[in-house]
C-alpha cells in the first residue's frame, strides 16, 4: 500500500473511533460541548470550515480516483479474459491484484469520505443538542422559580386576605357591643328619667300637702 492510501486509511481509522467514541452514551453532549469550545478547538474553530472543505475535497479525489483505476483495471482484465489465457496468466494475475489494490482503495476512500460527513455532522448535532438541553434546564430553572415566586405571592395575599378579614371581624364585633352599649345607656337613662318623673310628681305631691297643713294650721291658730 502507497504511502498516501496508508494516510487515509489511517484517517479512516481514526474517523471510525472518534466516532464511535461520540456515541458512547456515558459522556453526555454537555461534555462534548465543552470539549469542542476548548481553548485549542476554538482557536481553529474560525478556520474550520475551510479545513473541512479542503479535505473534503482530497477524500473525493482520492474516491474519485479510486473508481477511475478500478474501471481501468476492470477493462484490463476483460480484455486480457478474452485472449488466450496460457500464453496471459502472468498479466491476468497482475491484472487481478491491480484491480484488487483499487477496490481497496475505493472501499477505503469512499468510508472515510462518509465516515468525514458524518463526524461533521455528527459534531453539530451534539453542540446543538447540548445547547437545547442547557437552555431547556435555564427554562425549567426559571419556571420553577417563578412558580416559588407566584406561590409565595399567593400565600402572602391569603395571609392579608385573612388579616383583613380578621380586622372586619374585630370592627364588627366592636360596633355590635357599641351598639349594646348604646341601648344599655339609653335603657339606664330612660329608667332614669321615669325616676325623676316619679321624684317629681312625689315632690309637688308632698308640696301641695305641706302647703295644706301650713294654710290648716294657720286656720286654726285664727280661731
Amino acid at each position: 500500500m502507497s504511502i498516501q492510501w496508508t494516510l487515509i486509511a489511517g484517517v479512516m481509522y481514526l474517523e471510525l473511533g472518534v466516532t464511535i467514541l461520540l456515541l458512547i452514551p456515558v459522556i453526555s453532549p454537555q461534555r462534548w460541548h465543552s470539549v469542542f469550545k476548548s481553548r485549542f478547538l476554538r482557536s481553529i474553530g474560525n478556520m474550520s470550515h475551510i479545513y473541512f472543505k479542503m479535505f473534503l475535497l482530497l477524500l473525493v479525489l482520492f474516491f474519485m480516483d479510486a473508481i477511475r483505476e478500478m474501471r481501468k483495471y476492470s477493462n484490463e482484465l476483460s480484455e486480457q479474459s478474452r485472449g488466450e489465457h496460457g500464453h496471459h496468466l502472468d498479466a491476468e494475475m497482475q491484472a487481478h491484484m491491480r484491480l484488487f489494490r483499487a477496490q481497496r482503495n475505493f472501499y477505503i476512500s469512499g468510508f472515510s469520505l462518509f465516515l468525514w460527513v458524518v463526524l461533521q455532522r455528527l459534531t453539530t448535532l451534539i453542540s446543538r443538542l447540548a445547547v437545547s438541553q442547557a437552555e431547556g434546564a435555564a427554562a425549567i430553572k426559571q419556571a420553577k422559580s417563578a412558580s416559588a415566586a407566584a406561590a409565595q405571592l399567593m400565600k402572602q395575599g391569603e395571609e392579608g386576605q385573612e388579616e383583613h378579614q380578621q380586622q372586619e371581624a374585630n370592627v364588627s364585633n366592636e360596633i355590635k357591643e357599641l351598639k349594646e352599649d348604646n341601648h344599655r345607656l339609653e335603657a339606664e337613662r330612660d329608667a332614669a328619667l321615669k325616676q325623676a318623673q316619679a321624684v317629681s310628681r312625689e315632690y309637688d305631691r308632698l308640696l301641695e300637702e305641706h302647703a295644706g297643713l301650713q294654710e290648716k294650721a294657720k286656720r286654726e291658730t285664727d280661731a
